[in-house]
């Protein structure tokens, strides 16, 4: 089951992230999707408890793509974007998306840290 879900359409940096997440939670199942299609059809068949999103996908925005999720389903969603601008962050949490992290300024233990809340308060 996956219970961790990365949205991003760079695929080295899917791996990265998924290597990191895979080395601190060896025991969640995570997947990868590379635009919002593939991502809502692993979101209705596994229902991941977190998701990495990031804004700019091929297919659909991530900000709207994590609007139309919290509206079926709720998972933690932590944005995960480039675009580090307050417009961007005010945008993340009106579609509501649970936290906004820069990919330049995020540290490992900083995500390490996101994932252990948002795991632990979904009650796993």
């Amino acid at each position: 089951m996956c219970r961790i879900l990365i949205v991003d359409d760079n695929a080295s940096f899917r791996r990265s992230l998924k290597a990191f997440l895979s080395s601190e939670f060896a025991r969640f199942g995570i997947a990868e999707a590379e635009n919002g299609e593939a991502a809502m059809r692993i979101i209705d068949r596994s229902r991941p408890e977190l998701i990495f999103m990031d804004i700019k996908l091929p297919d659909e925005n991530g900000l709207a793509l994590t609007r139309k999720i919290k509206e079926v389903y709720s998972p933690a969603v932590i944005i995960l974007t480039s675009y580090d601008a307050i417009e961007y962050r005010e945008a993340a949490s009106a579609c509501g998306a649970d936290y906004f992290l820069s990919k330049d300024a995020a540290s490992g233990a900083e995500i390490s840290k996101l994932v252990q809340s948002c795991l632990t308060d979904s009650g796993s």
